[in-house]
């Protein structure tokens, strides 16, 4: 009995061993074989921004899309929509920014052009043609001052009664006053003198 108990110990060492280094193997192989495609993140930028910086900035006027670490020559697709969804609510892309399609450089990085929305809550949906799942999303705002125009300067009140003539602050300008007295005393000598002659005094 003990020597056939022996071999049968054995086998079962080995058949343990085997199993637990089958077991690491398995656990190990996903590391190895993980395709591509789910690497990377995308970011909202202001109109300004420099393209390298990493922050996201979830409130915005006019922005950009910025992306990092993504596989090269990666394909991505992007959609933004209202948040909460607005049925016929404002999105990209639009007539106004028809391409939404974006070439990861060889550095890992993309950016798109300037975008315009009109303000309101938006959730960005990023896919790549590697992605595996339902791709990136950012949620943000955008909230743009509002900036009157300036009404352009005129001039102080209208003319005087009567029609013609000169604006307000020109009528009783030192200069205007002094020139309207003197017209006005010249006028009245020549009057005088015309008068004085007809009646023959």
């Amino acid at each position: 009995m003990p020597t056939t108990s022996l071999p049968r110990r054995a086998g079962a060492r080995t058949a343990a061993l085997a199993a637990l280094t089958l077991a690491a193997t398995a656990a190990g192989a996903p590391a190895f074989a993980q395709p591509g495609g789910d690497n990377g993140d995308v970011k909202i930028h202001k109109v300004g921004t420099p393209f390298d910086d990493q922050r996201n900035q979830p409130k915005v006027c006019d922005f950009y899309l910025a992306a990092f670490n993504f596989d090269a020559g990666e394909r991505v697709t992007w959609t933004i929509k209202t948040q909460p969804p607005v049925p016929g609510g404002p999105q990209l892309p639009n007539s106004k920014y028809p391409n939404n399609v974006v070439i990861i450089e060889s550095d890992g990085m993309a950016q798109t052009i300037p975008l315009e929305l009109p303000d309101g809550q938006y959730k960005l949906t990023w896919k790549t043609d590697k992605g595996h799942g339902a791709g990136k999303h950012k949620v943000f705002k955008v909230d743009c001052p509002i900036s009157k125009p300036t009404a352009p300067p005129g001039p102080n009140g209208g003319p005087p009664a009567g029609g013609g003539g000169l604006a307000r602050d020109d009528a009783f300008g030192p200069v205007a006053g002094a020139a309207a007295v003197g017209l006005a005393a010249v006028t009245g000598v020549v009057w005088f003198r015309v008068r004085r002659r007809a009646h023959g005094a």
